[in-house]
């Protein structure tokens, strides 16, 4: 190994409620273009901007690690127990000083862009990590104009184009 070889982790939480094909596709693509090592589903209890989850938090995970099994690079992980916080900025503090030598990025929907302003310690999370924005049908043009955006003029924000699918969990829960 480099003397100077620095892994990167890629973190996608939320929710999974269920885990769907476009959770894969953003993993895919985040590993091929950053050439990330391995990406996070970091499973939360309960999404802080949300109600209820549909599936209870064991289904979403179980339904997670099914759907990603032939993924080898990407690990479906519950932390809130373990770092005793569902916050972002606390499980990135974990990573990092689990693993020193880590880039670590953080991928989002561009919906969640709009607001990550009102995340806990938003500002500090987009200093310690990059943050890949992959865009979401009719999501992008608004996420452009957020709050987040503008204030940290896409210093640490890249906008990822890909082959998007049309695709929620909120759809899928529809069905």
């Amino acid at each position: 190994m480099k003397k100077n070889y620095k892994k990167k982790i890629g973190i996608l939480g939320g929710s999974f409620d269920p885990a769907h094909k476009g959770h894969i596709k953003i993993s895919i693509e985040a590993k091929k273009k950053f050439k990330i090592n391995k990406i996070i589903w970091a499973v939360t209890k309960k999404n802080p901007f949300k109600l209820d989850s549909y599936f209870t938090l064991k289904k979403r995970i179980a339904l997670s690690k099914k759907i990603t099994k032939k993924y080898n690079f990407i690990s479906v992980e519950f932390y809130e127990d373990k770092i005793k916080s569902n916050k972002t900025i606390d499980l990135i503090n974990y990573l990092k000083k689990k693993n020193n030598r880590t880039e670590i990025f953080l991928l989002m929907g561009a919906d969640n862009l709009i607001s990550f302003h009102r995340w806990h310690k938003w500002k500090i999370i987009s200093s310690k990590c990059n943050i890949l924005v992959f865009d979401r049908t009719n999501y992008k043009s608004k996420s452009l104009k957020s709050v987040a955006f503008k204030k940290l003029n896409n210093k640490k924000i890249k906008f990822i184009q890909f082959k998007k699918i049309n695709i929620s969990s909120s759809k899928l829960r529809k069905i």
